[in-house]
């Protein structure tokens, strides 16, 4: 497997947990100080900042420091795209399946 592959994996497994989904949807309005995402987000501020510095170093979002204050946003707006897509897929397969269920509960 080539390191481009793995790093592919990496990305998409940067992105694959709710925590971190949380984060980057609160961000689709641009940056923001981590003194805003953690209360956003109802998390504890240590676990907040874990997520924040593991995207970070996937590079699906950037960081700023301003004086004591450090900013966060998303790097990359595909980020937005692929989150997105993904959505559509979950929302497909819900339907699917809720209309399996109901065809299993009329038969």
């Amino acid at each position: 497997m080539s390191s481009a592959t793995h790093y592919l994996a990496d990305v998409l497994k940067s992105l694959s947990q709710p925590t971190r989904l949380k984060i980057v949807d609160f961000l689709r309005d641009g940056e923001r100080c981590v003194c805003e995402i953690f209360p956003a987000i109802d998390e504890e501020q240590s676990n907040t900042s874990r997520h924040l510095t593991s995207m970070q170093t996937h590079g699906i979002l950037s960081r700023r420091k301003e004086g004591v204050k450090i900013y966060y946003a998303v790097k990359h707006p595909e980020v937005f795209e692929i989150i997105d897509r993904a959505s559509a897929i979950v929302r497909h397969e819900i339907e699917l399946r809720s209309g399996l269920i109901n065809t299993v509960k009329r038969g």
